[in-house]
């Protein structure tokens, strides 16, 4: 009777169920935290993939920023060295001294062949060459402007000193030209002249006749003449030379005897007989002699007589 008294003690099984109770609380707490440790860890890992994402996303596009960035830096240093190649040809030509902007032109060109990468460092340094060579080319544009000025000024001194120049050498011309046209009457003015030319047959015995005359008559040509008075022409030695002409427009003339050649208006021409002089101003007489050694054909025939290159006079006779 004790036995079954103690089975049934409602006190005893309460005691017998707290230990599973318990048991399944303790069970259920560690699921509720490995879920939250486990929801924990997908939010975290949620956020890196998102952060990463935004990562890579602004990384593309400050790479797309950066490498459009370049291409402008890039597109301006083309653009400033064609500038340079302007400034370069327009300060060549106004004289200018251009070895900056070549040297600047050979950096752009070594910079434009290196086909950099594109990243920040070289985009600002790019930036800054950029920055340099516009510098350079507002001071050339000064320079430029300044040359041109200079030019200008220049230009208006050359035109000047040209006009002076240019009345100066018509003056000139007009001098030189009266100058020669003095000297060319002068000269003119100067030749000698010959005057009261007689021609006679001289016969062996010394017997003269004036022309005309016979062929018969004529074993010598006596010629006689003055030279007239000049008072422009200097006293000088002079060679007076004379030709006999006949019909034909053949020169009488014997080496042998004295003959010889001189030059007239640029040809060379045969004299009869010539007799070198001291011109003294006098009016003096000249006798020339002259013996064929054959008979005088009949006909009309010129005596010419010549000086350094002029004639001084001349006159027909007829041999019968």
């Amino acid at each position: 009777m004790t036995e079954n008294t103690s089975s049934n003690d409602p006190i005893k099984k309460e005691e017998h169920k707290e230990p599973v109770i318990r048991d399944s609380k303790k069970s259920s707490r560690k699921t509720a935290i490995i879920v939250a440790i486990l929801a924990i860890i997908i939010i975290v890992q949620g956020i890196k993939i998102y952060l990463d994402h935004q990562e890579s996303v602004a990384t593309e596009n400050q790479l797309a920023s950066t490498e459009q960035e370049l291409a402008v830096t890039m597109q301006r240093l083309t653009d400033i060295s064609h500038e340079l190649d302007e400034k370069i040809a327009e300060i060549e030509k106004l004289g200018g001294d251009v070895s900056e902007l070549q040297k600047a032109k050979a950096d752009i060109e070594e910079e434009l062949s290196r086909q950099q990468r594109a990243n920040r460092s070289t985009i600002r340094n790019l930036k800054d060459k950029v920055g340099g060579y516009e510098v350079l080319l507002k001071a050339k544009d000064e320079e430029i402007e300044r040359l041109k000025n200079v030019n200008t000024e220049l230009l208006t001194e050359n035109t000047s000193l040209k006009t002076e120049k240019n009345q100066l050498f018509d003056s000139l011309s007009q001098v030189t030209k009266s100058k020669e046209e003095l000297v060319s009457k002068v000269e003119l003015a100067s030749q000698l002249k010959v005057e009261n030319i007689q021609i006679y047959a001289v016969n062996s015995r010394g017997k003269e006749r004036e022309a005309p005359f016979k062929s018969r008559q004529a074993d010598k040509i006596k010629v006689v003449f003055n030279i007239a008075e000049n008072n422009v022409a200097p006293i000088e030695g002079k060679d007076i030379m004379v030709r006999i002409v006949d019909g034909n427009g053949q020169v009488i003339f014997d080496v042998a005897k004295g003959s010889g050649t001189f030059m007239y208006e640029g040809k060379e021409e045969f004299f009869t007989s010539n007799k070198e002089i001291l011109f003294d101003n006098t009016r003096q007489q000249l006798t020339f002699e002259y013996e064929k050694g054959s008979e005088w054909e009949e006909g009309l025939y010129t005596l010419e007589v010549y000086t350094e290159g002029y004639k001084m006079g001349s006159k027909q006779f007829e041999v019968k």
